[in-house]
């Protein structure tokens, strides 16, 4: 935890990266942040005591440089930084399908490259970061990388051509779950319960059906078959999910999902 960590474009993930690893015991002296308002930058040096700094100024002082911007805006950072990274920083990027020779190939000869794809349960310490190392990226960038991510929740190493589906599946993942309980809490409301009550109600049968998943070890259609007795009400549910074509639709929307993290690579943006 000696080396200067800096954070450029600290929007939401970027702000949970940042706290999380001051939680985890980085020093604040030790880290340094970009954003591209004033008013930003003030924000996150009251609430944090950290220096903000320009993009240059960051590339010139970090020995990690942590790229939390949206796709679109990442030439322009990169145009910014060409000129100031040497080869011997590490260069994270969490932006979604940027992929890491794109990156390498905007900087100097030989710079490591590791693409992070979080999701935002990281702003509750709960997120998922799956990470892949492009060509210059040593198993020491690598554990450097879980170590700064693994603050805000879990990691996971796959190959750099498994990103675009981990993003189908974890990084747009929340989106999912959030869509399914507002499709159940409408469905609490047209069978009687008040919005609220039909809220909890969904809110914590996922939370609990999570921490069962996670912690049983089991596997989830054991889990599911637990709460499925012979012509009772699960199993009546779940034949209509099937003739809606329920288990279809998401194979399909995960495919939509990584088919569209390749074009983001492919510069289709």
């Amino acid at each position: 935890m000696t080396q200067t960590v800096a954070v450029l474009g600290t929007g939401k993930i970027g702000e949970a990266l940042l706290s999380g690893m001051i939680r985890a015991g980085w020093p604040v002296s030790a880290l340094l942040v970009t954003a591209r308002r004033a008013d930003r930058a003030e924000e996150l040096r009251t609430r944090y005591g950290v220096e903000a700094v320009t993009n240059a100024d960051a590339a010139k002082r970090a020995d990690t440089l942590i790229l939390a911007v949206k796709p679109q805006d990442m030439n322009r950072l990169l145009d910014e930084l060409a000129p100031h990274v040497s080869a011997d920083r590490l260069v994270i990027s969490a932006a979604a399908g940027i992929t890491t020779a794109t990156i390498e190939s905007r900087l100097a000869p030989n710079t490591p490259v590791v693409r992070v794809m979080p999701n935002t349960p990281v702003l509750v310490d709960e997120g998922m970061s799956v990470i892949s190392g492009g060509s210059h990226a040593t198993a020491e960038h690598l554990a450097h990388t879980e170590e700064i991510f693994g603050g805000v929740g879990k990691t996971l190493r796959v190959p750099e051509s498994q990103q675009d589906a981990a993003t189908a599946l974890s990084g747009s993942g929340p989106a999912y779950f959030y869509f399914l309980v507002e499709a159940m809490t409408d469905a609490g409301i047209l069978l009687g319960l008040p919005r609220a009550q039909a809220h909890d109600l969904i809110v914590q049968a996922a939370i609990g059906a999570a921490v069962m998943l996670r912690d049983s070890g089991e596997h989830p259609v054991k889990l599911r078959e637990a709460v499925t007795s012979p012509a009772g009400t699960t199993i009546n549910a779940i034949r209509e999910l099937e003739n809606h074509g329920v288990r279809a639709a998401l194979i399909a929307a995960l495919e939509a999902a990584r088919d569209r993290s390749r074009e983001l690579a492919s510069g289709n943006g």
